[in-house]
């Protein structure tokens, strides 16, 4: 019998497996459709890039311009900064889609604690916002006083190092003992107890969506009387100018509504698979699900472009490299 016979099964083996030198304790591939493949790793790139540039738009423009230097800005900012961290990470996502991960416990271990604590940041400024939007418009002569810059800056602040905080406790385990759920070289596996997990789901989801849910349905009444009250003819003359800054209240809290709206409908398919405990891989149905949780990220600074006048006048200047002229950032954005 030919000797290549008995050499072929041990190459096609090590051709399978995640680090060849290591055939005792690597990894093997994981084996699916090339074309499955190669269009999820497309995709994936696609998005990240239009993530992290569109994000990175919106940073410069509200972070430039002071015009813009709004309470509702800056929460819009910090979403923007937890979404363009968002479009990076996808890039490790894409490097991990055949199963085999080439960069250590460590950065394993990082790559699954960021995406929880962003994600959880995002959550929070999520709500934030709708917060921002209740007081507007159901308290709006006391918004003014209530809702200051410094305010929402110490409060975004908090944001972050409570979901840092959080996150860290949650995931205590992996954090103290990188790579402890590996059980072989390559492999990047992340896991949380059931109680953490639980947790998580309910302070990091059911919690801050059932708060927006909420806020929101209380605006949307609020809206709607108003509304009527103005077709009616119901508010004074004396009160236009306060009918003009409602008008202008509403429509914020329509746009950031859609904003908030999109959000849960991206974010829902995420946590229904996580919670049947499925593991979420990049393949099959769960590529879809990763895939739509990631497009938030880049949905956000599209639907500003659609609805904000502010951002795509912000974005011709800075295209145009108009915002490297002195006193460019005094320019009139509103």
């Amino acid at each position: 019998m030919d000797i290549d016979q008995f050499l072929l099964p041990s190459v096609m083996e090590e051709t399978e497996l995640c680090f060849p030198q290591l055939f005792n304790s690597s990894c093997r591939r994981k084996k699916s459709s090339h074309f499955e493949a190669n269009l999820v790793a497309i995709l994936l790139s696609c998005i990240s890039l239009l993530t992290v540039i569109l994000n990175l738009l919106v940073i410069i423009s509200i972070s430039h311009f002071r015009n813009l230097h709004t309470p509702t800005n800056l929460l819009l900012l910090s979403l923007a900064v937890s979404d363009f961290f968002v479009g990076l990470l996808m890039f490790f996502q894409i490097a991990i889609r055949d199963g085999c991960w080439f960069l250590g416990d460590f950065m394993c271990t990082l790559y699954h604690y960021l995406p929880y604590t962003i994600t959880s940041a995002s959550i929070g400024n999520m709500v934030m916002i709708s917060i921002d939007r209740y007081v507007a418009v159901c308290y709006s002569l006391y918004y003014s006083v209530q809702i200051t810059q410094q305010r929402v800056q110490i409060c975004v602040c908090l944001c972050w190092i409570s979901s840092v905080i959080f996150q860290t406790v949650i995931l205590r385990d992996a954090v103290k003992q990188p790579g402890r759920y590996n059980s072989c070289v390559g492999e990047c596996n992340f896991a949380i107890d059931y109680i953490s997990g639980l947790a998580d789901v309910i302070f990091s989801f059911i919690v801050p969506i059932t708060i927006i849910i909420v806020l929101y349905v209380r605006v949307f009444v609020v809206a709607v009387s108003q509304a009527h009250a103005m077709h009616s003819q119901l508010v004074p003359n004396k009160n236009s100018v306060r009918a003009t800054v409602q008008k202008s209240e509403l429509k914020a809290a329509r746009t950031l509504g859609v904003v908030v709206v999109v959000f849960i409908i991206c974010m829902c398919p995420y946590y229904c698979v996580a919670l049947t405990g499925q593991d979420i891989v990049l393949h099959g149905t769960s590529a879809i699900v990763i895939c739509v949780f990631y497009f938030n990220s880049c949905l956000n600074p599209i639907i500003y472009a659609f609805l904000y006048p502010w951002f795509r006048k912000s974005v011709k200047l800075i295209v145009t490299l108009q915002i490297l002229q002195p006193a460019s950032c005094e320019a009139k954005m509103l």
